[in-house]
Parts: C-alpha cells; sequence; structure tokens
C-alpha cells in the first residue's frame, strides 16, 4: 500500500489501528509535508500581486525548493514503513541459544541504522522547511500570514515526532558510539529549529492580535 497516495480517512484509520505501519515516522513524514505546503500556499498567494512585485522571483524561488521539500517529505512516509518492517521482524527472532543472541544482535544492528535514517532525513527536510518558512511568513503576503504560522506549528510538530522515533531506536543500539553521533546531530536540530518554529509562530500571532 502506498500510504502518501490513500484516501485521508484511510491512512488515519490504518494509522489507529494495531498494523505495525504506518506510525509515528510516517504521520511526522506527512505532517511536516504539510507543513511544508502550508508556506508554500503563502508564497501561491504572493506571486502576481503588484504589492509584492519586489519578492516576486523570490517567491518562485522559495516555491520551487517548497515543491520539491513536500514530494521528500511524502516519499519519506514510504520509506518509514519500508525500513521498520525488517526491525518489527528482528525484534521477534529468536534467541533460545548463543548462537541466535549473536545473530539477532547481528541483524539487530543493522535495521536499527536503516530505521534511525529515516526519521534523521525527515528532521532535516522539516529544518529546511522552517528555514523557508521564515522567509514565507517576512515576506510574503499579509493575507496569508496565519497560514505561514500554522506551517511553523505542523513542521515543528513533524520535527519533535520525528526525533521520538531517532532516539527510540538509538537508545537500542549496541554501539554506543555510533548512537551518541545521531543523537548529537538529532540534538542539534531539535534545539535549533523548533526555537526557530516558535519565534516565527510568536511573530505571526503577534501580527494578528
Amino acid at each position: 500500500m502506498g500510504f502518501s497516495t490513500v484516501q485521508c480517512n484511510e491512512f488515519v484509520e490504518v494509522l489507529a489501528s494495531k498494523a505495525p505501519v504506518p506510525g509515528g515516522g510516517g504521520a511526522s513524514a506527512l505532517v511536516g509535508a504539510v507543513g511544508t505546503a502550508l508556506g508554500n500556499m503563502v508564497g501561491s498567494l504572493t506571486v502576481g500581486k503588484k504589492k509584492y512585485a519586489d519578492v516576486e522571483e523570490e517567491m518562485w524561488e522559495l516555491k520551487g525548493k517548497a515543491d520539491a521539500l513536500q514530494k521528500e517529505l511524502l516519499t519519506l512516509i514510504e520509506r518509514d514503513a519500508e525500513v521498520f518492517e525488517p526491525l518489527s521482524k528482528a525484534y521477534g527472532m529468536p534467541r533460545a541459544t548463543e548462537e541466535e543472541k549473536a545473530e539477532k544482535a547481528r541483524v539487530m544492528e543493522i535495521v536499527l541504522k536503516d530505521a534511525c535514517s529515516v526519521p534523521m532525513e525527515i528532521m532535516e527536510k522539516c529544518c529546511e522547511a522552517l528555514d523557508l518558512i521564515v522567509e514565507f511568513a517576512a515576506k510574503g503576503s499579509a493575507l496569508a500570514i496565519s497560514d505561514a504560522g500554522v506551517g511553523a506549528a505542523f513542521c515543528k510538530a513533524a520535527l519533535q515526532g520525528a526525533s521520538l522515533n531517532v532516539y527510540i531506536n538509538t537508545k537500542s543500539m549496541a554501539n554506543r558510539e555510533y548512537a551518541e553521533e545521531l543523537n548529537q546531530k538529532a540534538d542539534a536540530m531539535f534545539e535549533k529549529y523548533t526555537k526557530l518554529a516558535d519565534e516565527v509562530f510568536e511573530g505571526v500571532l503577534g501580527r494578528l492580535k
């Protein structure tokens, strides 16, 4: 099943079920795509307006980047499901003998790395999206400013959600040096971009109230 192409009600129903995928990672990717699209909408409502002629070229450039990010985040919904399935199977591997324990540990290290790679990428894409939304909020049509604020809030939520999917997997890694390296990368994105998202949101809120 292509989780990025099913109807919204179907996605939500499967998400609520006991099916292993989609889960928090895929949902985060979807929310990130929606947040990016909201920023992109600000650009769409800005281009072609005489009042914003001086930022027209920049808006088109930002929109092009947002278009690409939306597609990449939707693709990551599918990728998250693909990497979680082997991890789910690995957790169920037998470990009655020393040989079985060793084989399970070997497989777990491989699939945990793969399972971390997708939420890390979701985080990275959300950070890129927030950088765009900063510009959409600052220079885009004032009539659509609320959408920039919502986009920032969604991308923040997606960033936070993806981070939890990184941390739950690094926690299980035997290679602690590699796990800490990933944690530090995730920490840095989390700290910088949740603050940036809050700044955008508060700025929009201040303009509306």
